[in-house]
């Protein structure tokens, strides 16, 4: 499905509504003056709320990491696919457990791909 380019710039939340920064092994091509995410990059969530029941009490289980599992077909940058606005992932908690899929809030507006 074509969508805008992710880049590093791209403003991404967690399932929880907590802050994603993708910082991107790409260093050589950019959209709108940020670097393009690709698929090997991997989000760090920052500030997730997220509890989970646990005895009488809670336990904080908030989302770390968010990985992207399906990039662009068509557009690659250094052999890595593009990361789209359209593209799903899951955000994951520090034990590796599936916490949901990010949302892709705004990103940049003049480059798309699918």
């Amino acid at each position: 499905m074509p969508g805008f380019l992710v880049t590093t710039a791209s403003s991404i939340i967690c399932t929880h509504g907590a802050t994603v920064s993708v910082a991107s092994g790409n260093t050589r091509v950019k959209a709108a003056g940020a670097f393009v995410a690709v698929l090997s990059d991997v989000g760090t969530v920052s500030g997730c709320p997220f509890q989970i029941p646990f005895g009488s009490g809670t336990k904080p289980q908030p989302c770390v990491t968010v990985r992207f599992l399906v990039p662009a077909t068509r557009v690659r940058i250094g052999g890595q696919p593009a990361l789209l606005q359209t593209s799903s992932g899951i955000c994951q908690s520090a034990e590796q457990i599936p916490q949901g899929p990010p949302t892709v809030v705004s990103t940049q507006m003049r480059v798309k791909a699918t």
